[in-house]
């Protein structure tokens, strides 16, 4: 079951990032500005933002495991029919039917995880999520990179839309079996919206994920557009250099995931080391961000290389974090909450960069308005999210807030 979420988020990343690699290649065929191409990298999380809430409540409302398979069929059905459109606006409506049908994928797992695993494995089952998303974009880039500059990017899209719905045959036949709701914790009932809302908590968690999702975002969009144009690297290196971060994120999220599993399963409070890996992780990507943009061509590789480490760390315990404090009753829709506000950042992100590279011919500034947010994120998860222990739903709104 875990394998097969995390190659869902696998596939999930590889269909959202390949606009991004054949950026290049669509500012040319659609005579486009950076601040249209930015628009129409944001155009995806305009509705995959929107339908996050709907995903959460569906997830809690009905088995998430069918939410999931019909989300996925949607979003690789769009990824398909990307190849074929030949108009800026239709474009940009397959990307929104993208965003509709991936907004099932957290929400889902977040659910499934809360009802299946334990909170001393939850660091490395979120973790081995998040790996999967990362090394989403580490193979499509890498593949796609060196597959668009030999065959075009229409190609590429066709063959990954009909190949990922393969997926759906393991799934079907090995998804977790029954239900496991609030039936099996009779003392707590399932929350509203409303009630999720008034937790601190959950502001502070939705804080810390859009700081930490505008620095994901930024380089998810933007990141192959820079390595070629301000770089000056071919599209065939950008796939290597690019792949390579993700990678590394992808190995720095399972091994801080094992590692926050192991600090609790000795004894550490959960609420100091999850807590420490997000904040250190955060920290140490904004830094890192900052100095690649002021160093030559092979430290700023460096550089970015440990920025997206550093990413992988903290991204391990996030979901962990928000499954513990929602319980097994709430973790869709607080999930779906959270990544709704959290996911902003990709409306937001790749717009303002484009505004920013526009306006200033280069992507300094844009590299220090990330860094700068992505090190303020780390003060919610300080100062907002409190002990971390699940909000007794059972109890008035007001006694049950989560300090």
């Amino acid at each position: 079951m875990l394998f097969l979420l995390a190659l869902s988020l696998f596939i999930n990343y590889v269909d959202r990032g390949n606009l991004s690699i054949a950026a290049p290649l669509l500012k040319n065929e659609f005579q486009l500005s950076a601040t249209q191409l930015g628009v129409l990298l944001s155009s995806f999380f305009w509705t995959y933002s929107f339908f996050l809430p709907v995903s959460g409540w569906l997830a809690d409302r009905f088995e998430a495991k069918w939410v999931l398979a019909g989300g996925f069929f949607l979003w690789s059905a769009a990824t398909a029919a990307t190849s074929v459109v030949h108009a800026f606006g239709t474009l940009t409506l397959v990307r929104m039917a993208l965003g509709a049908g991936e907004s099932v994928s957290y929400p889902a797992c977040s659910t499934i995880l809360s009802r299946y695993v334990p909170e001393h494995k939850r660091g490395f089952a979120n973790a081995s999520i998040v790996s999967g998303m990362a090394l989403g974009p580490a193979f499509g880039t890498l593949a796609g990179g060196i597959l668009m500059s030999r065959f075009g990017w229409r190609p590429v899209f066709l063959m990954v839309g009909l190949v990922s719905l393969l997926w759906l045959v393991p799934w079907l036949r090995w998804m977790p079996k029954g239900h496991i709701g609030s039936v099996s914790h009779p003392g707590l009932s399932a929350p509203s919206m409303l009630q999720i809302l008034e937790q601190r908590s959950t502001w502070g968690t939705c804080l810390g994920l859009f700081c930490m999702n505008y620095l994901l975002y930024f380089l998810l969009t933007w990141l192959p557009f820079y390595l070629v144009y301000e770089r000056h690297f071919s599209l065939a290196t950008m796939g290597k250099i690019a792949g390579l971060a993700y990678f590394l994120m992808a190995v720095s999220s399972t091994s801080a995931g094992w590692a926050s599993d192991r600090c609790i399963s000795s004894g550490k409070a959960p609420t100091l080391v999850r807590k420490t890996f997000l904040v250190v992780g955060q920290v140490g990507a904004a830094i890192s961000l900052a100095a690649c943009v002021v160093s030559g061509p092979m430290l700023s590789i460096i550089c970015l290389l440990f920025a997206a480490s550093s990413w992988g760390i903290s991204a391990s315990n996030t979901w962990a974090i928000t499954q513990t404090l929602a319980g097994p009753q709430a973790s869709g829709k607080w999930t779906g909450l959270q990544n709704f506000l959290g996911n902003l950042a990709g409306v937001v992100a790749p717009a303002v960069t484009g505004l920013v590279v526009d306006r200033t011919g280069q992507f300094f500034w844009a590299f220090i308005i990330t860094a700068v947010i992505a090190g303020l994120g780390s003060l919610s998860w300080i100062f907002i999210v409190g002990v971390l222990r699940q909000v007794e739903w059972s109890t008035s709104s007001t006694a049950a807030y989560a300090r």
